[in-house]
């Protein structure tokens, strides 16, 4: 077995990146805090051919050389827009009949683990601030809630982390789909 080369992963363009069919989904970021946080999520986002991050409240946007360091360029190739108040960007994916996902920990929420989404309608997942999570009133406001499973003491993680798990079952489910 052999590393394969850049030249061998059959990367795209940034144009052929944003010609090509994306997966029905929005990542909306709740006042992300760390700038780390925030490339990840647009890296990942790239990874997975993620429709468009929204950016609200203290989330730092584009370009800002924090945030291109761990998103190596992604801001360039996925599309992004800001709202100064979480709950505005809700309301306006809900009257584009988006359903909203808060992840979060919640009396109600359910558990990804044996969640199906269902992609005849757009969707978009609301990740919280680093200390306080979503906020309650975007949470009231969001669809539904998912959680992720957690066994250890700890029972956090970190948003980029939650963001990789959850886009990464939203897009293997995406995949089966279209089987």
């Amino acid at each position: 077995m052999r590393k394969l080369s850049n030249n061998e992963l059959n990367r795209v363009s940034v144009e052929q990146f944003k010609n090509s069919k994306k997966i029905p989904l929005t990542i909306v970021l709740d006042n992300i805090r760390s700038l780390s946080n925030v490339g990840s999520v647009f890296r990942t986002a790239d990874a997975f051919i993620i429709k468009e991050i929204i950016l609200c409240g203290i989330t730092a946007k584009p370009p800002h050389r924090e945030i291109q360091k761990t998103a190596l360029g992604a801001t360039e190739s996925v599309d992004w827009r800001y709202f100064e108040h979480t709950i505005d960007a809700v309301k306006e994916l809900q009257r584009d009949n988006v359903i909203v996902y808060a992840i979060e920990q919640a009396d109600e929420a359910e558990m990804l683990d044996n969640f199906e989404f269902k992609f005849d309608q757009h969707i978009a997942l609301i990740l919280g601030n680093e200390v306080k999570g979503v906020q309650q009133e975007v949470v009231s406001l969001a669809d539904s809630c998912i959680e992720i499973p957690q066994f250890g003491t700890k029972h956090s993680l970190n948003i980029s982390i939650t963001a990789g798990i959850v886009i990464w079952e939203v897009f293997q489910q995406f995949q089966k789909n279209l089987t």
